[in-house]
Parts: structure tokens; C-alpha cells; sequence
């Protein structure tokens, strides 16, 4: 039977654990939407949709924790429409709503881009990103084939990846982060790496790969942030003994 935490001790330990206080982010950190005063179910998935929010309401959830939660920077404030729909079923089930983005994308252990580069086989050699240290870099355990690593993706994934062929060099050391992370790849193309994971691609990335000769993957920005909250799902779990269960609406961008 699964055990009970306090939302307070709950949240304070998370906070804790991703150090949300070093981050300057689009939307809050932490409880966006306040429900019971104690935990025994948590749901976990990537964004905090009408779709997760039923799905959580059917598995008896008391708190549902995200990457994508609410109330970003430049959104309009009014509660009506799509906003009003979700909130009011967070409040009318007294569900907690939790969202961590980049404390999430960031956290050696927990973050999307640690759970990603687990996913890929990849050693962490280290971190790049301007300056949020996002993302990161290492080296495939051995060299594939543009062609045999998009097919590699699509099998870990379950998203066959966009794939800009730079050229025709074997992928030994690659560069990764995840969601949309685009802008980033002429960073990761200064680190000498033959290979740029990410989750989107814009219109001049496909030129910057083919004119550099690095390959690029658009894995999908879904795809490459499911495994993060999943992580910090699980460990939560272990940690206060409650019942969790991630829930993975299909998104197929």
C-alpha cells in the first residue's frame, strides 16, 4: 500500500534536488496549482494537457507532475477558453499541478538531457549551451552510420527522427539536448562532434549541416523530454514509498 507525503515536504525536496533557485526561467518552478495537502499518487508525464489531466483524474492521482506546466512568460493572463478547462479540473479534483522546465532539462542525474544521453549510449564528456550549460557532448560506444543511427533513434525513441545528412563521415561523437534546442547547434558544431540530437529543426539548420558536414536529428520535441519527469517520477517513489505511474500522451512533434 502506498505511503502518504506532505505536498509541503514534497515540494521542498524537489526544489531542493533540481535547485530551482539557480534558474531564470519562462514560467514558475514548482506548484503551479494547488490541490490536497498530501501525496499518495503522483502522475507524471511531459505536458500538462486536458489529455494528462484526465488520464491522471481516472488513476486516482493527487498530484501531477510535468515539463510543460502553465503561466509562461507573455501568455495571456485571462482565465478562459483552454485555461479554464484545465484549471478547472485540477481544482475541481483538487489535484496539485507541479512543472519544472529547465531545472528539469538541467539535473545531472534526473534532467531530460541526462536520461537522453542514458537513452542514446552515450558518455558524457561534458556540457555546452551558451550559458545555461543545457546540453551536452560525449562519444557512441561505437561509430554508426547517419542512416543506422536515425534507425537506432526511431527503436529507442519510438519516432522515426528527421535526419540532415552533413555528410557521409561515421557518428562517433555526438552532441545532444533536448525540446528546442536548434539554436544551439552551431555550438555543438564548434565542440568537433559529427552529430547534433535535438528535438526541432528550423529552416536554416538544414543548410548549416549540409554546408558544415554535420549530421542533424529532429527526434521530436515529446519525444526527446519523456524520460526526465519519468526519472524524477520513479526516484520520488523510492524516496516516500507513494504510488506513481507516468502516462505518455502521444505528441507527434
Amino acid at each position: 500500500m502506498a505511503e502518504m507525503v506532505q505536498l509541503n515536504e514534497l515540494l521542498s525536496y524537489i526544489n531542493t534536488v533540481l535547485e530551482v533557485d539557480n534558474f531564470h526561467d519562462y514560467a514558475p518552478n514548482g506548484l503551479q496549482v494547488e490541490g490536497c495537502a498530501q501525496v499518495s499518487k503522483l502522475v507524471t508525464g511531459v505536458t500538462a494537457s486536458l489529455a494528462l489531466l484526465n488520464a491522471a483524474i481516472r488513476n486516482g492521482a493527487d498530484a501531477v507532475l510535468v515539463h510543460h506546466g502553465y503561466f509562461w512568460k507573455g501568455e495571456n493572463p485571462c482565465v478562459t477558453g483552454m485555461k479554464k478547462h484545465r484549471l478547472e479540473c485540477l481544482l475541481k479534483n483538487n489535484i496539485n499541478l507541479l512543472a519544472y522546465h529547465l531545472p528539469l532539462d538541467a539535473h545531472p542525474l534526473y534532467g531530460n538531457n541526462a536520461q537522453l544521453g542514458k537513452m542514446l549510449g552515450s558518455s558524457v564528456e561534458g556540457r555546452f549551451a551558451s550559458n545555461s550549460n543545457l546540453g551536452m557532448y560525449g562519444a557512441l560506444q561505437k561509430p554508426l552510420s547517419g542512416a543506422v543511427f536515425a534507425d537506432y533513434l526511431a527503436k529507442i525513441l519510438g519516432r522515426q527522427p528527421l535526419h540532415i545528412m552533413g555528410d557521409d563521415r561515421p557518428i562517433h561523437r555526438i552532441a545532444w539536448c533536448s525540446g528546442g534546442a536548434q539554436s544551439y547547434f552551431e555550438e555543438a558544431i564548434a565542440l568537433g562532434v559529427d552529430a547534433y540530437v535535438s528535438g526541432e529543426i528550423s529552416e536554416h539548420t538544414t543548410h548549416m549541416a549540409k554546408e558544415c558536414g554535420v549530421h542533424y536529428f529532429a527526434a521530436g520535441h515529446h519525444a526527446t523530454e519523456r524520460y526526465g519527469v519519468k526519472a524524477l517520477g520513479e526516484h520520488l517513489a523510492d524516496q516516500y514509498s507513494i504510488e506513481h505511474t507516468f502516462i505518455d500522451i502521444d505528441n507527434p512533434v
